[in-house]
């Protein structure tokens, strides 16, 4: 037993000696970590679309509807689109311009020909009918320019739908027999 205990300490040594050597020989090999996916490169957000070019008057449909002249009342009239807008020869030398809607008070009401661009005071007109009007003499340059205007012009007014009106006769013969 004594022989015993004297090899064990050599024992132990030779075991360790051969675990060295045999981690010595064989091929270790280090397996780093999955690469982690690279973080995605933040997308620049699309551009945001072109602001929308503010419609020229002159490319807008023009509003679905036709003139009609007559007499009412002893009056010369053109209503376009069965009322939407009308002018009215009042008495002689004077014409309202009106457009239908309702108005608490009065408001501006823009009318742009190809010639002239003009902002009224237009008012609301007492009635069966809910309207916006403006009354000016006969004479006034802005009758003949919405006459003469390349094929349209555009009356406007805040809280009513813009009109896109075809410049056809019936205007003329409004301001002709009023004038």
């Amino acid at each position: 037993m004594k022989a015993n205990r004297r090899l064990r300490p050599l024992l132990v040594a030779a075991g360790a000696m051969l675990a060295t050597l045999a981690a010595s020989c064989s091929e270790t090999r280090i397996i780093p970590p999955p690469a982690s996916a690279p973080a995605p490169r933040p997308q620049p957000a699309p551009p945001s679309p072109p602001p929308a070019p503010a419609r020229d008057w002159r490319e807008a449909p023009i509003t679905p509807g036709n003139w009609t002249w007559g007499i009412e009342g002893g009056r010369s009239v053109a209503r376009f689109a069965g009322g939407a807008l009308v002018l009215r020869c009042e008495r002689a030398g004077a014409i309202t311009l009106q457009a239908a809607g309702r108005a608490s008070g009065p408001r501006p009401m823009t009318i742009t020909t190809t010639s002239t661009v003009r902002a009224l005071s237009a008012a609301p007109l007492p009635g069966p009918e809910a309207a916006l009007g403006v009354t000016l003499p006969a004479r006034d340059p802005l009758f003949d320019a919405m006459i003469f205007s390349r094929g349209r012009f555009a009356v406007e007014a805040p809280g009513l739908a813009p009109l896109y009106v075809p410049s056809w006769p019936e205007i003329s013969r409004v301001v002709e027999d009023c004038r």
